[in-house]
């Protein structure tokens, strides 16, 4: 089995700017140390789907580094419409072992723990931020045994070159929302530089936020790709799936890749409402553009760089019947951007990898001080723009054992009034952890996942929303937010 793997695996391998876009992006597959197991083929949150590995006949590490990271091979068979280009491709070749569906959830103990909270002084005697009677600041925490979300996945080949993606995601609760939706059309013209994808899907970001390795309610997920500064009427977020159509393509072995999407403005909401209570979606698109350069080092493994850019436009006010939005009907459209750049590299023979990444965001000044666009603006308001980035490593002490970091931070470089401290909404986070897969079959996989994570936080609620779900008193305020977290993260 590992041999059969090993061939595949050679197979896959041949040979500011003004308030513009700004990028470029780094990341690449490398691979994993072989050994006697397996498990142990080279290389590497939506989730790994052991139902591949079984319609193949191919062991997990086949397609991932640790699951759910893809590896190389594991973004060809992606890229290729989850295909390899032979006779099983057709959904006609199943065998009854053979069902394309998995399921995810991880059982978890986790301890909260937010500082600087707003509260009553007196228990069940409602506080008035800055008014009578006065709120005090203390800790808040709390901790438990408690449920993840789930996730039941299934993916695909409709007919050659023609798959799919269906992703029902509940809550801790079983409220279902469809994470992912699409059909795509493979390999268009014969080429694989041809590639159209309808639905709901995570944008072609370099650095995935639905592949990663970190699940902490501070950890699991990147600052940056949610972030909008202090008062700003966005909820636009970077990481977020989106509803629209991406055109995309790659060379043979996906060490080049382009992808191009045009996006309803509803923030992958579906409707025409964009999830903001206040403002529906306007008639507008988005359009989101990302290109990655991969390179082969060696015993190094894979080093892939690659630039990123995201343009759009949101409402700041709508038209209303009897004094309430009417949904689709946004009004006064400005413009916002996140661009910039981010890698995977690989050291010390595959076994360290880093990813780094840098984005420059900027929202309208209409966005930025939630004024709407027929209204006069506030005193010294200024359109809010920021940098942002981080560094996450992965050491793969086996292939079943990898240890885990990330330091990310936020920096207002623009904010949006003159008024506000000029380090609001800055944020720090740093978060480690490792995670180790005692079970890693193509039937199933288990992983045992210990991580705490941290974020500062100034003058804004946290992005993990511990705590009250309220600011700070003070603008400057300083909120720490940690989460400790074990649990058994399993597929199936």
């Amino acid at each position: 089995m590992f041999e059969q793997g090993l061939k595949i695996g050679k197979l896959a391998q041949p040979g500011s700017l003004r308030r513009a876009i700004t990028g470029i992006a780094v990341a690449a597959c490398a691979l994993l140390a072989a050994a006697p197991t397996a498990h142990a083929l080279p290389n590497g949150k939506v989730l790994a789907i052991p139902a591949f590995a079984r319609k193949y006949g191919l062991p997990c590490s086949a397609c991932h580094t640790a699951w759910p990271e893809l590896n190389n091979f594991g973004q060809v068979f992606r890229d290729n419409g989850y295909q390899l280009m032979n006779d099983r491709d057709s959904p006609i070749w199943q065998n009854p072992s053979y069902f394309p569906i998995t399921l995810r959830m991880t059982p978890n103990w986790h301890l909260e723990n937010t500082t600087n909270q707003p509260v009553d002084a007196t228990p069940g005697v409602s506080c008035v931020p800055g008014g009578t009677p006065a709120c005090v600041s203390k800790t808040v925490q709390m901790n438990g045994f408690d449920l993840s979300g789930m996730d039941f996945w299934t993916a695909g080949t409709l007919f050659k070159n023609v798959s799919f993606s269906l992703l029902p995601s509940s809550n801790a609760t079983a409220t279902f929302h469809f994470e992912n939706a699409y059909v795509r059309f493979d390999n268009l013209g014969h080429s694989s530089w041809f590639n159209l994808k309808v639905g709901k899907f995570e944008l072609d970001n370099l650095i995935s936020e639905k592949r990663f390795l970190f699940l902490s309610a501070n950890g699991g997920l990147y600052q940056s790709y949610h972030f909008v500064p202090a008062g700003d009427s966005n909820n636009f977020g970077i990481g977020d799936n989106q509803l629209g159509v991406e055109l995309a393509g790659h060379s043979a072995n996906s060490y080049t890749r382009y992808s191009i999407a045009v996006l309803s403005a509803t923030e992958g909401n579906v409707g025409f409402g964009n999830g903001n209570t206040v403002v529906n979606a306007g008639r507008t698109y988005d359009v989101a553009l990302n290109f990655s350069q991969t390179f082969a080092a060696g015993s190094q493994g894979y080093e892939r760089i690659g630039a990123f850019a995201y343009i759009g436009y949101r409402p700041t006010y709508a038209m209303t019947a009897l004094g309430a939005p009417i949904t689709g009907e946004g009004l006064g459209n400005k413009p916002f951007y996140r661009a910039g750049f981010s890698a995977d590299l690989f050291f010390l023979n595959s076994k360290l990898e880093f990813l780094p990444l840098y984005m420059h965001g900027y929202d309208n000044v209409y966005l930025g001080t939630g004024t709407q666009a027929n209204m006069p603006l506030p005193v010294g308001a200024h359109a809010p723009s920021w940098n942002s980035g981080f560094i996450e490593t992965h050491y793969y002490y086996t292939p079943q054992l990898v240890f885990i970091g990330r330091y990310e931070l936020i920096r207002m470089s623009q904010q949006a009034l003159s008024s506000n401290p000029s380090n609001q909404s800055n944020i720090d986070a740093y978060s480690i952890g490792y995670r180790w897969y005692p079970i890693m079959f193509s039937r199933a996989g288990l992983a045992f996942h210990n991580e705490y994570s941290i974020t500062k936080s100034i003058g804004i609620i946290p992005l993990s929303a511990d705590g009250v779900f309220l600011p700070p008193l003070a603008a400057n305020g300083k909120v720490w937010s940690g989460s400790l977290f074990i649990g058994f993260d399993f597929d199936f």
